[in-house]
């Protein structure tokens, strides 16, 4: 990667690369990513970047805004004592269990382990090279159905470790509202 001087407070990263056209994101940092055809010269590119010098601005103010929002969620459940983060795996086991039994057992699964980790990135992890499933702690942040429909989501995944049509079938046989579920969870971690 290359980066371009900027003036404002993020950088502009350029990579050629084999495309046909000049493309660009913003990454979570609020840094610009910035996609070239190899050989494309760097006034052409410097050009693009400002052409679209108000889409930069307002894309990276969602993206700030976003994890503004994001943070806010998270801050809602303490987790920085020992204590803290010890009671809240308690809760959630103590919430998940059931579910966890009721459906391992009407899929005709059994993960090999249950751990609860405070992830931001993502509700649940499958590892089904182990058949071990992780859950984010960050699920008591949710309503009740939505947290079931992510155990159900992990368990899915020991029957199919992909999200293809058989995973989107197990899904619709085992929790048919996870399409509600998933939008409702997204619709909660981001209006908060």
């Amino acid at each position: 990667m290359k980066s371009v001087a900027s003036a404002e407070s993020f950088s502009v990263f350029v990579t050629y690369r084999r495309t046909s056209r000049l493309s660009m994101r913003i990454v979570k940092n609020g840094d610009v990513h910035v996609s070239a055809p190899i050989g494309l010269s760097k006034a052409r590119v410097e050009a693009f970047i400002e052409q679209h010098r108000d889409w930069i601005t307002a894309a990276r103010e969602k993206t700030c805004s976003r994890q503004r929002q994001q943070a806010d969620f998270y801050n809602r459940l303490p987790l920085t004592t020992t204590a803290e983060k010890a009671e809240a795996r308690a809760r959630l086991h103590d919430l998940i269990a059931p579910m966890l039994a009721r459906h391992a057992e009407e899929m005709h699964v059994c993960p090999s382990a249950i751990t609860y980790k405070p992830m931001t990135s993502r509700w649940g992890r499958c590892s089904t090279k182990d058949r071990s499933i992780c859950f984010s702690i960050y699920l008591l942040l949710l309503p009740e159905w939505c947290i079931e429909h992510v155990v159900v989501h992990e368990l899915c995944h020991l029957l199919e470790p992909s999200h293809n049509a058989r995973f989107h079938a197990l899904m619709d046989r085992f929790f048919p509202r996870w399409r509600e579920a998933r939008k409702e969870t997204r619709q909660t971690s981001l209006a908060q």
